[in-house]
């Protein structure tokens, strides 16, 4: 398949596109600045904005589906995830991308309680504002048209962890758990070749 892959040049993002092409779909690279990613030659690097409807729709055309592992730390959380959110359902809609498939957060998926993992007893609250913007742009792809899948670590991700090659479904949030961005990034491909969520989520944990 034809993959767009937007936050490219972000760790999650940079293991979508290895793991795509592993799997030989052709990628495309939607990054901020381009020359700052020239590293990437297996894969069509451009220069996009995810928050611009016009501009999603500009990149996304031709493809068959859409990875987004955006995030833009200079921007408040919930104006970033909102925009994006709502970019991406516009432009991808125009451009005739129903597949949609979304790096998310575990603290606003459900925890162990069967709330938000984000409001059980104890957990940080430092980062909250981080954790609404995530919680915000879900609720806008709630309303949305597309197939999408919203796919978050159950707790966090093992930033030095190496591919493994497994992962597994975890029932819940779980604040203890890690896992590699590689294997994080196999659940992510697994959404696009064989999609098991449609329109929900999924917590990914470490097998």
């Amino acid at each position: 398949m034809d993959i767009v892959v937007f936050g490219a040049g972000g760790r999650a993002g940079r293991q979508a596109v290895a793991e795509a092409r592993r799997r030989g779909h052709q990628v495309t690279a939607v990054v901020r600045d381009p020359a700052r990613h020239r590293d990437m030659a297996d894969a069509r690097v451009v220069a996009g904005d995810v928050t611009d409807a016009a501009d999603v729709a500009r990149v996304a055309t031709g493809h068959d589906a859409a990875i987004s592992a955006a995030v833009d730390l200079t921007v408040p959380p919930l104006d970033f995830f909102t925009a994006s959110s709502r970019a991406l359902a516009a432009g991808l809609a125009k451009a005739d991308v129903r597949r949609l498939v979304v790096v998310g957060l575990a603290p606003v998926l459900p925890g162990a309680s069967g709330g938000a993992l984000m409001d059980e007893p104890g957990f940080p609250q430092e980062y909250r504002p981080f954790y609404l913007g995530h919680a915000a742009g879900l609720a806008e792809l709630r309303t949305c048209d597309l197939d999408w899948a919203y796919v978050a670590p159950a707790g966090d991700f093992d930033r030095d962890g190496t591919r493994t090659g497994r992962y597994r479904l975890a029932e819940h949030g779980d604040p203890a758990s890690r896992i590699s961005y590689a294997d994080f990034a196999i659940a992510l491909l697994d959404e696009i070749d064989a999609p098991r969520r449609h329109r929900g989520t999924a917590s990914i944990a470490q097998a």
